[in-house]
């Protein structure tokens, strides 16, 4: 079905006047559709919902239809109690004409139509110490936006996901195949590596044990917090909206917190082959922690800040374990280029995990003073 057609399923005013491949997202197909009369202009943004990734995606969509109702009506009310320093801003999602949240194309395929956040964009790294600070208040007000939904409304877009437990033992299997012995065998850095994971074992399961003892309870978090999810008002510089919202599941929000600022943190990025320039910035994460304190400190329990410190060592550990596994599994989940390229990239997770651990007492007396 052609494009055109396909979007005019949706309830859109206006006249379509442009529909155009749009972002660098690496999963959902999306277009940019520009709608126009006489008096105004409507951007929205097409999608196709990504099956392999997301194997139900009616799922997915009801999932954004339960988080984005709670939020706008959240938004709403602080809005009219004038609680905020700035207009905050969500994706809405645009009905069918049939006024289902979605489009089946006759290929089973689900297509859908979102508001664009407009005069606002996203960067691929952080641009310093004041958008850090912007970055971490605009995912601790999304976390305080879904703070307190019930998690039982959400369904689990992506089973196992950001459970670490789960990928160690992945790894664990990978570890007993001749593949993984014979790369272990042929290469120092791949012994090097196999005993860093082997030092930290109990790092892998901090969060889990902590949750299990009670210490620690599920919430809702966005799941794929990167700073090119989060929106920076053009005019103001303000963070004003996370978007991405297909991962958002029940878990704990310190996944999301060690998870943007192992991102944020990093400037030399995930690929850096000279692992002298991996370094994790105090400056930048002094930032982010200050502008994340201040919108989700108000919910934030004692347990949950005594904990924050562990995610932000865990996060780099998870990815660069993840990394290493499916190296050793012989790069079957992540896109390479080339044979080592996985490896590397566990090569430089590690390094992060290694420097925010020689800086583990800095890091603590930041947090506690925020």
């Amino acid at each position: 079905m052609e494009l055109s057609l396909l979007i005019n399923k949706f309830n859109i005013k206006g006249r379509l006047v442009a529909l155009q491949p749009f972002g660098h997202g690496n999963i959902n197909d999306t277009f940019l559709a520009i709608y126009r009369n006489t008096f105004t202009e409507t951007q929205v943004v097409l999608q196709k919902v990504n099956k392999k990734v997301f194997p139900e995606p009616e799922v997915i969509m009801e999932n954004m239809h339960e988080v984005t109702r709670h939020c706008h009506d959240k938004l709403e009310d602080d809005a009219v109690h004038g609680r905020d320093d700035r207009v905050w801003q969500m994706p809405r999602i645009i009905k069918a004409k049939d006024s289902k949240d979605y489009v089946i194309d006759d290929k089973g395929e689900v297509w859908r139509v979102i508001t664009r956040i407009m005069s606002a964009h996203a960067f691929e790294l952080a641009q310093g110490p004041e958008h850090a600070l912007e970055c971490g208040a605009a995912l601790g007000h999304f976390h305080y936006l879904i703070s307190d939904m019930d998690p039982k409304l959400i369904k689990d877009p992506l089973p196992g996901f950001h459970i670490t437990s789960g990928y160690l033992k992945a790894y664990d299997r990978t570890l007993k195949t001749k593949g993984a012995k014979a790369l272990i065998g042929a290469s120092m850095e791949a012994k090097r590596l196999l005993k860093f994971v082997e030092e930290r074992r109990d790092l892998a399961l901090c969060l889990e044990k902590a949750e299990k003892r009670g210490e620690l309870k599920k919430r809702m978090f966005h799941g794929d917090p990167k700073v090119n999810n989060i929106m920076i008002d053009d005019v103001t510089g303000k963070g004003t909206a996370m978007i991405d919202l297909d991962t958002v599941s029940p878990g704990l929000i310190h996944i999301d917190f060690g998870d943007a600022l192992r991102s944020i943190c990093n400037p030399a990025g995930e690929e850096e082959t000279n692992l002298a320039k991996v370094v994790f910035d105090e400056d930048l994460a002094m930032a982010f922690c200050k502008g994340y304190m201040r919108e989700a400190g108000s919910f934030l329990t004692d347990a949950d800040r005594e904990y924050l410190f562990d995610s932000i060592r865990l996060l780099p550990f998870e990815l660069g374990l993840r990394f290493f596994q499916d190296y050793l599994a012989g790069n079957v989940y992540f896109k390479t280029s080339k044979p080592e390229q996985n490896l590397n990239r566990a090569r430089v997770q590690f390094r992060l995990c290694e420097s925010i651990e020689a800086r583990e007492r800095s890091i603590r007396n930041v947090l506690k003073k925020l």
